[in-house]
């Protein structure tokens, strides 16, 4: 299991997240469904790195299926809407 850190995603034109990334990692881009599935299946974490420490990557289900969102810290400078784009 590989714990990956994202410093970065992708999003389609209505600002959904498409994608995790990390610049000059193999892995990146790693796309929604199969970061989902790597989570799920407990092959990989997925993390954004912060400097007091890290906030999770995590699976959960909407109204319009499953996606992927960061644990709730109190701010926002760490979700993945926020982050650069890949």
């Amino acid at each position: 299991m590989a714990d990956r850190a994202v410093r970065k995603t992708g999003k389609n034109s209505q600002g959904d997240i498409t994608s995790l990334c990390d610049d000059g990692q193999a892995w990146s881009p790693r796309y929604k469904a199969d970061a989902i599935s790597d989570i799920d299946n407990g092959l990989h974490t997925y993390h954004v790195p912060w400097t007091s420490g890290r906030t999770e990557i995590r699976v959960v289900q909407g109204a319009t299926g499953r996606y992927l969102r960061t644990d709730r810290d109190g701010t926002t400078k760490n979700n993945l809407d926020d982050l650069p784009d890949c």
